[in-house]
């Protein structure tokens, strides 16, 4: 398959991901603005919110509210986490598209993030996948901590992809690999993409990369070139893990999707308008973000030469 042929969908995940770790909370008319911006932009899937205890996550915990008040685009599905079975309970009640569900594949990073352990969890994320199987919506599954644990080291495959096969056989729809902490490198990721695909085909696989080591788009890279096609990003690069002190977040969607179109695949972004709304951020979250081609423009954004250079070049 040529590059051009190859189709790379991209999923927003800034109003969840990135909007949780911020200090001052984002209006909820400025979250509900900014996804109907995103709707216009091409995404296959924008995770909108969290249906966590307000408590827990008070930045999202205006979750009813902004789900109701979107205006859904028909070729995008809307996402939500859920991380128990009241969060399903309040996240049917607004007909969510997707409901993704998290736990870690490390017992220290699933104690020390959800105060349970895996198994824990995944008896509590079992009762959840069985209260939404009888509606009309899926359910995605993410896999923290799945390149590396930053307590415990390595996350064996053979450990990662037994928590994938338990999951499908619970019938989700989707499973993500998170690179939580951003300990993933090219041929690790490449490694267990292969290994995934081979045994999960049937499956919808997303790859999460965060950037904290600066790898996120070589490691796009390499998951591609073994068969990923589906990754979450979030708009100016927003996010980060709370376990992964002084680290960048996500991999930026306007540097990803600069680099893949440029490259000759495909992604349906208008990375024009992704651009306008990234512009945005500094203003909604009070801080600089980490996106390299908001700060710098597109590759061909070309600039005046001076009119010294011009008068030479006989301009």
């Amino acid at each position: 398959m040529q590059r051009g042929e190859k189709k790379i969908y991209m999923q927003e995940v800034v109003t969840r991901d990135g909007f949780q770790n911020e200090r001052e909370f984002v209006g909820t008319d400025k979250k509900i603005e900014l996804i109907n911006k995103l709707s216009q932009c091409g995404y296959s899937k924008i995770e909108v919110t969290s249906f966590t205890s307000p408590k827990a996550i008070p930045m999202l915990r205006d979750a009813e509210q902004v789900m109701k008040s979107i205006t859904r685009h028909p070729d995008i599905e809307y996402t939500v986490l859920v991380p128990n079975l009241r969060g399903a309970e309040r996240a049917l009640l607004c007909d969510v598209d997707e409901a993704n569900l998290v736990m870690s594949t490390s017992e220290s990073h699933n104690q020390t993030n959800l105060r349970m352990t895996r198994e824990e969890s995944f008896r509590g994320l079992s009762e959840v996948i069985k209260e939404i199987q009888p509606t009309r919506t899926a359910v995605n599954v993410s896999l923290s901590t799945a390149f590396g644990c930053p307590m415990e080291g390595d996350v064996t495959l053979k450990t990662l992809l037994s928590w994938v096969e338990r999951f499908a056989e619970h019938g989700v729809r989707g499973i993500t690999l998170c690179d939580t902490t951003g300990m993933a490198y090219p041929t690790q990721v490449s490694e267990v993409v292969t290994e995934f695909k081979d045994r999960f085909g049937d499956l919808q696989l997303t790859v999460h990369l965060h950037n904290t080591r600066g790898m996120a788009l070589t490691n796009a890279l390499a998951a591609i070139q073994a068969g990923a096609d589906r990754f979450d990003s979030a708009l100016g690069g927003l996010g980060g893990c709370p376990y992964a002190p002084g680290a960048t977040g996500n991999v930026s969607t306007e540097d990803l999707v600069h680099m893949l179109e440029l490259m000759g695949y495909r992604t349906g972004i208008d990375l024009e308008q992704v651009l306008d709304a990234a512009a945005q951020l500094p203003a909604l979250v009070h801080h600089d973000v980490p996106s390299q081609v908001l700060k710098a423009g597109r590759r061909l954004d070309l600039h005046d030469a001076p009119s010294s250079i011009k008068e030479c070049l006989g301009n």
